[in-house]
C-alpha cells in the first residue's frame, strides 16, 4: 500500500453548521492552545515527506477561517518531497482569498456544496451563503486553482429530489468542474441517522434520466476513491464516492492529521496516535519519524473491513477534516 496523501484539519471551527457534519450541539470546540501551531504542522509535514507523503490537503472545520492560512500554504508548498498542497473548503470565504492562495502555492480546491437551491442550502448549512460559495467556484477557476471539484452529500429528505440532484450534476455541463456525489455516513448522534443514506446507484439513475447516459472517463491525476463519468456534451465530469455501498479500504492511500494533533490511519477504525504530546514533550525528529514509520507500516490493518469497532464509530467530523 503506497500511502502518499495527508489530510490535515487545521481547525475545528467553521462558518457553517452543516447537518451531516457539525449541527448545533454536535461537539465542543477544542481550546485554541490544543490546536496544532503552524510550526508543528510544518515540522510534521516535513517528517512525513521523508516517509513518502507527496500530497497534502488542508481541511477543517473550514480551513479558510484559520487566521494566516495563506501563510501556512506558503510554508508547506516548498517542503522537499511535497508535490501538491490543496484545500477542501465550503467556498464561502474563497473568492477574496483565491488569488493569494494560488500565489502561495496552493494547487487546487474541493468545494462542498450540497444544494443549488437557496432554501435547501440554508436548511442544510444554517446560513444563506450560497451566492458566496458559487462566487468561490468561479474565482477558483479564474485564478487556476484547478481542477475544481464540487463535493455534494445527498441526504434523504433534504436534497435528494430529482430537481436537486439534476441541478448539482448540471454544474458539470457548463463548467470544467468535477461534481462528486459522496454517500452519506453518520458520524455523531447529532447528525442525521444512517437511514438518511442515498446510494450513489440511485443518484446515477436520476442523473442519467435527466442528462443522458454517463460514460466512464479516466480519473487522471485525481487519485482517490472517486470514479468519474461524463454526460453528453458536458464541459466537466461527474464523480461518485461510494463509501457506504462500495468499500475501498484496500486502495486507501491516506493518513489524517486532526486539528489537535492526532494521526488517524483510518477515518472509521481505531486507533489514533497522539503526535502533539510527543512534539511538545521535546521529542527529536528521529523519535517522531520512528512513530510515523510505524503508523505507515501498520495502516493496512486499520480499516472498516477488519476493525473491531462498530460500523459507524462516533466522532466529530469537523475536528478530523472532511
Amino acid at each position: 500500500m503506497n500511502v502518499n496523501y495527508l489530510r490535515i484539519s487545521v481547525t475545528d471551527r467553521c462558518n457553517l453548521r452543516c447537518t451531516y457534519c457539525s449541527p448545533p450541539g454536535a461537539c465542543d470546540f477544542i481550546p485554541h492552545e490544543e490546536i496544532l501551531t503552524f510550526e508543528e504542522i510544518e515540522r510534521l509535514v516535513g517528517l512525513l515527506a521523508g516517509c513518502g507523503i507527496r500530497k497534502v490537503r488542508l481541511t477543517g472545520g473550514e480551513p479558510l477561517v484559520r487566521k494566516g492560512i495563506v501563510e501556512l500554504v506558503r510554508r508547506l508548498a516548498p517542503i522537499e518531497g511535497i508535490e501538491e498542497v490543496s484545500l477542501t473548503t465550503n467556498g464561502v470565504l474563497l473568492a477574496p482569498m483565491a488569488a493569494e492562495l494560488k500565489a502561495a502555492g496552493a494547487g487546487r480546491v474541493n468545494i462542498s456544496i450540497d444544494s443549488m437551491k437557496l432554501q435547501t442550502y440554508q436548511q442544510m448549512t444554517g446560513f444563506d451563503a450560497l451566492p458566496e460559495a458559487i462566487s468561490g467556484i468561479h474565482k477558483a477557476i479564474e485564478v487556476g486553482l484547478t481542477p475544481v471539484r464540487i463535493n455534494s452529500v445527498i441526504v434523504k429528505g433534504l436534497n435528494d429530489s430529482v430537481e436537486e440532484i439534476e441541478a448539482l450534476a448540471g454544474m458539470s455541463m457548463d463548467l470544467a468542474v468535477a461534481v462528486r456525489f459522496i454517500e452519506y455516513c453518520p458520524t455523531d448522534t447529532h447528525t442525521s441517522p444512517a437511514s438518511s443514506y442515498v446510494p450513489n446507484s440511485e443518484i446515477r439513475c436520476i442523473i442519467e434520466s435527466r442528462l443522458g447516459t454517463l460514460v466512464s472517463v479516466p480519473s487522471g491525476d485525481m487519485d482517490g476513491p472517486a470514479v468519474y463519468f461524463k454526460a453528453p456534451s458536458s464541459a466537466g465530469t461527474i464523480g461518485f464516492i461510494s463509501g457506504r455501498s462500495l468499500l475501498f479500504c484496500p486502495t486507501c492511500n491516506r493518513l489524517r492529521l486532526t486539528s489537535d494533533g492526532r494521526v488517524k490511519p483510518c477515518l472509521y477504525a481505531a486507533p489514533d496516535y497522539d503526535l502533539k504530546t510527543l512534539l511538545r514533550s521535546g521529542a527529536g525528529d528521529e523519535q517522531v519519524r520512528d512513530l510515523l514509520r510505524s503508523i505507515l507500516r501498520g495502516k493496512g490493518q486499520f480499516t472498516r473491513v477488519n476493525s473491531a469497532v462498530q460500523e459507524f464509530r462516533r466522532f466529530s467530523m469537523q475536528s478530523i477534516g472532511g
